[in-house]
């Protein structure tokens, strides 16, 4: 018999590769952090003796959830400026208040609460964007969670950074301090055309060529920024990038809720990839992202929470339902976006967009061991007659037993096991005092 680390055996495992396929009565083999197997439990019992053995018989295996936008550390921020269009909501509330309060230590405790709330939602990947990005590093790290750094680029002085100058040397140099951390990967991450110039994209341009790096940037979020573009510029937002050189492999476009049809066909033919917020979309009223027209042009679609502040939660597995139904509802088609489809948005879609794609995003041996388990065995989600969709219309993320990252288990029968739960909400409240005090 062969000895590895862990044996999971699940009522079914999904693995996203190949498309739409269903596991039933099989086992996950695990071995240095690695994928070596996928086989019918029986099979596994004789093959394999294993350090660690779960038995999980009313659990469906998944991917770990990849969050490919999220601003982590505005969780601090949860609700405090709700109800507003985003402009109003950024200058009015937001960038007042991360003025006055974001620093090295606002940064770790918000991006410690949204890992805690992530890993307990299946997410094992998470894309950043925000200031004090050394800072996210270490905390994820303390975490074991897989992150996308971004580099954050603006043209405007914050407390990290007085200039583009400055934001992308910085940038530059966390990477080469952690360019070789396995759970660690980096993306440049200029805010938004309406808010990075010309010369530092131009700039970023050639280092992402050069460093092989995603470029994550809001884009076409609101009607208002392809107007102002329009006003400043002569041309659309994504025109304006696309002139800048843009516009190809490396560009994580955000949002993406103003798109004519020969854009779609641009994305597509450039090989661009587009980050889905639906929720936060929703709630501050940006618009719809014709999730169904991209796809069907061949564009790459993921999924992403976008912040706290704006969302209110990171829920992957709620955007997983808000995508297919209002991908539905925005097509007039009640076929489009199937929820195995929205599972593999949420999963190897966003892998490939973020670069890592041979690492995680689907349970595939040679992959990372990046597993969650869902238990489908409450009353609320019987009967099951196909796991796939009930995990996208009938699942929340309360039903997540189990995260392991690389092998490790860092959510244990809903305990997480790395983090301090309740020094993470102590340290939480006290932020809520602050702010309150100097709203």
């Amino acid at each position: 018999m062969e000895t590895i680390d862990t044996l999971i055996k699940a009522r079914w495992i999904i693995p996203v590769e190949p498309d739409d396929t269903v596991l039933e009565h099989h086992a996950l083999a695990i071995r240095a952090g690695r994928i070596v197997a996928l086989l019918p439990s029986a099979e596994a019992d004789d093959r394999y003796r294993a350090d660690k053995v779960h038995e999980l018989p009313h659990h469906a295996l998944i991917p770990g959830l990849v969050n490919t936008h999220t601003h982590a550390a505005m969780s601090l921020m949860r609700g405090l400026a709700d109800d507003l269009p985003l402009m109003e909501w950024l200058k009015g509330h937001i960038w007042p208040a991360e003025g006055r309060w974001v620093g090295a230590e606002f940064v770790e405790d918000g991006t410690l609460l949204a890992m805690a709330e992530m890993l307990r939602g299946g997410v094992t990947c998470f894309n950043d964007m925000y200031f004090f990005p050394e800072i996210t590093a270490h905390a994820a790290a303390r975490a074991g969670m897989r992150a996308a750094l971004g580099l954050i680029v603006i043209d405007f002085p914050t407390a990290w950074a007085a200039n583009a100058d400055e934001y992308i040397a910085k940038g530059l140099a966390l990477y080469d301090d952690h360019k070789d951390e396995a759970l660690l990967s980096f993306c440049f991450a200029p805010h938004a055309p309406y808010t990075v110039s010309d010369e530092p994209l131009k700039r970023i341009r050639t280092l992402a060529n050069e460093l092989d790096l995603p470029v994550h940037m809001h884009v076409h979020e609101t009607a208002h920024e392809v107007e102002e573009s329009m006003a400043r510029f002569g041309m659309r937002p994504l025109e304006r990038l696309a002139q800048l050189g843009l516009v190809g492999p490396n560009l994580l476009a955000v949002h993406m809720t103003q798109l004519e049809d020969a854009e779609i066909a641009h994305l597509a033919e450039a090989g661009a990839h587009v980050l889905h917020c639906p929720e936060s979309n929703l709630k501050l009223a940006s618009g719809f992202c014709p999730v169904q027209k991209l796809l069907d042009a061949g564009v790459n679609v993921c999924l992403g929470t976008d912040g706290a502040a704006s969302n209110n939660d990171l829920d992957l597995m709620g955007e997983m339902r808000t995508a297919a139904l209002l991908a539905k509802g925005v097509a007039g088609d009640a076929a489009a976006l199937p929820a195995a489809a929205a599972l593999r948005m949420a999963t190897l879609n966003g892998a490939r967009a973020l670069g890592l794609g041979e690492e995680t995003g689907s349970l595939v041996p040679g992959k990372a061991a990046d597993v969650v388990a869902v238990d489908l065995g409450a009353l609320e989600s019987r009967p099951v007659y196909h796991p796939v969709s009930h995990l996208v219309y009938a699942t929340g993320r309360q039903q997540v037993t189990h995260v392991w990252v690389a092998g490790k288990a860092l959510l244990k029968d809903r305990r997480l096991t790395t983090l301090d739960l309740e020094a993470i909400q102590a340290r939480a409240m006290a932020w809520q005092e602050r702010l309150k005090a100097n709203a």
